[in-house]
């Protein structure tokens, strides 16, 4: 039987397959599409999903293949208002500090070959019908490409199908939200005439806001924008001949080759539940919101990390399954701050109004200018659009405070001279991390659970990332501190696995 039957193969359903085939679970990935996309879609690649992408190596072929954006210039009414430089800004706060810009056609791709190497293909041309959970299993009815049915059993049911999510209305959960008056448009462009071809660019209008991204060695570009007026009336008959005279206007820019064209309704919805039984909802099928900032991607991404090391702890008998609560109650909570902070951007940059007007094209940019050179400004930007600032503090799988770092935070990263404590998570799996010196009883501690003890030798970064001296750090395989213990105390880490259902031996 399959332990893990995963329905949708986006980024979300092919990180979740690709972490637990790592985690030496069976899964089995099915698509209803013929093919994967072939078009770029979703661009940013946020620094906390490059911090997961290196524990399994393929870091530095995103970094590689994409384009990091040093700096978001602001326009407004034809002139560059501001520039922000963005690539000093993350300095000492992750071995990632920029966003990268890798399309997801090419994301996909990359996924798609890394479960190739580990003898996991994707099902394309393969869909769900029906499913039923029997309790210990789920029982669900496929439609194979040559249009023969088939019953497979899965121990477990991710839907990862996107925001219409047939699985989703199924099981009759609820999709609460709403859906912006404003069209998006997006169209992969060929472009002259923009200074600072590398950076990113947003025109801020009466309204509506143009964005323009650089993802390519080759002059490609993404161009992301608003209508509200009677364009918006006609969506489906929009084309980028009624939009373009927007960019050639606000941006001053060459509309060279128009090599795709799409327009679409942005909602913003949190799903009321992420598990029921034996199912979650990951994804868009969990939530959906607004562009702004680059999350929407990334998010469903975390999604699949967080679930799949909980799934493997408790298929292979080290959990119980109360253990799977923890993600919707992570999950589903960081969903709707998400939705709530991208909602009130999305309604700041697009709001009517002649003082709503000067604000967004005269004062903000100014102000936004002025406000990134403070460090304190720009590292807390960084961390919310990084989604560095991600805790889990109210988590209940999450206990305990050594220094300033308490459990659910994610685990600080320090530089060395020669490395960091990242270089330590090359692997999923739980570890013990103390900064300074470990009692040598700790060692067999971990040796009979199977958790890695690294040990590392205390420096002043240490004490600045807000660690305590020789404290013990229990951390879950995705990098976020579960425990944290300030007498390194074998009881305390006992009690806190026994009381989140982990077995002793």
């Amino acid at each position: 039987m399959t332990e893990v039957l995963i329905v949708g193969a986006g980024p979300t359903g092919l990180t979740l397959a690709l972490w637990l085939t790592r985690q030496g679970v069976s899964v089995r990935l099915i698509d209803k599409h013929a093919s994967p996309g072939e078009t770029s879609r979703a661009m940013a690649v946020q620094a906390r999903t490059l911090e997961l992408y290196r524990q399994v190596g393929i870091a530095d072929a995103v970094v590689a293949a994409g384009h990091r954006t040093p700096a978001m210039n602001l326009w407004a009414r034809g002139k560059r208002r501001a520039r922000i430089a963005l690539q000093d800004s993350a300095a000492g706060l992750s071995p990632y500090p920029f966003v990268l810009v890798y399309p997801q056609d090419q994301h996909e791709r990359l996924l798609v070959a890394e479960l190739q190497a580990l003898g996991v293909a994707v099902e394309r041309t393969t869909e769900l019908l029906t499913f039923e959970d029997h309790g210990d299993r789920i029982a669900a009815r496929l439609r194979l490409p040559d249009g023969s049915e088939q019953t497979a059993q899965a121990r477990y049911l991710a839907a990862c199908d996107g925001a219409r999510s047939p699985m989703r209305q199924q099981l009759g959960i609820g999709f609460e939200g709403g859906t912006y008056r404003q069209v998006f448009y997006v169209a992969d462009v060929e472009l002259g005439g923009l200074p600072s071809m590398d950076e990113a660019h947003i025109a801020l209008g009466d309204g509506d806001f143009i964005l323009v991204l650089a993802y390519s060695k080759r002059g490609h570009y993404r161009l992301i924008g608003t209508v509200r007026d009677a364009r918006a009336e006609r969506a489906e008959n929009l084309t980028f001949a009624d939009v373009s005279q927007d960019a050639i206007g606000n941006l001053g820019v060459r509309i060279e080759q128009v090599n795709w064209f799409s327009t679409y309704r942005v909602h913003h919805r949190v799903a009321d539940s992420f598990r029921r039984g034996r199912v979650f909802l990951l994804g868009d099928a969990a939530h959906v919101h607004s562009p702004v900032g680059g999350q929407g991607m990334n998010t469903g991404i975390l999604d699949a990390i967080n679930l799949s090391w909980k799934l493997a702890d408790v298929l292979k008998g080290r959990a119980s399954d109360t253990v799977l609560d923890s993600y919707a109650a992570e999950r589903q909570a960081f969903a709707r701050t998400l939705i709530a902070t991208t909602d009130r951007a999305f309604t700041l940059i697009t709001a009517e109004g002649s003082v709503a007007s000067f604000v967004r094209t005269y004062l903000a940019p100014t102000l936004a200018s002025l406000a990134y050179r403070l460090r304190n400004v720009s590292e807390l930007m960084f961390r919310t659009v990084s989604q560095t600032m991600l805790h889990y503090r109210d988590s209940p799988l999450s206990a305990g405070k050594a220094g300033a770092v308490a459990g659910g935070d994610r685990l600080p990263w320090v530089r060395t001279e020669d490395t960091d404590n990242y270089a330590a998570l090359p692997q999923i799996g739980w570890q013990l991390h103390v900064y300074g010196s470990a009692p040598p009883a700790l060692q067999a501690w971990c040796d009979a659970r199977d958790i890695a003890l690294r040990v590392f030798a205390w420096q002043p970064g240490h004490h600045a990332a807000g660690f305590a001296q020789d404290a013990a750090y229990l951390v879950r395989p995705d990098g976020y501190v579960a425990c944290a213990a300030a007498d390194a105390s074998r009881a305390a880490l006992d009690a806190y696995r026994v009381s989140r259902g982990y077995r002793q031996h």
